[in-house]
């Protein structure tokens, strides 16, 4: 298993609509990443700065890295660009976070 932790920034004044949208995440979503090797996936916002910290375990057979290629991801990101900072192909702006600590 492989853990997996980066933020994402969300734009001011979305805190309710980012919640709200993940509240009623799609089905057909929440599958693929199941089937890629996603689990114990959460994602924590800072209120005061709007960064969000995304935490995931991957599976040691994951396919995390074709997500981009599947059509629910990609209509995902586009659902979601306004309220997000995001890339030209509307992926979230994602900076990696290194592992310094872990516990049992």
């Amino acid at each position: 298993m492989i853990r997996n932790a980066f933020t994402m920034q969300l734009k001011p004044g979305f805190e309710e609509e980012y919640k709200k949208r993940h509240d009623e995440i799609w089905p057909e979503l929440s599958q693929l990443l199941k089937e890629a090797g996603v689990s114990n996936y959460s994602i924590f916002l800072d209120p005061e700065t709007l960064v969000l910290y995304g935490y995931q375990e991957l599976s040691d057979d994951n396919t995390a890295d074709d997500l981009p290629k599947h059509d629910i991801m990609k209509k995902w990101w586009a659902h979601m660009k306004d309220i997000m900072d995001s890339n030209p192909d509307n992926s979230p702006v994602v900076k990696p976070l290194t592992e310094v600590f872990h516990a049992d």
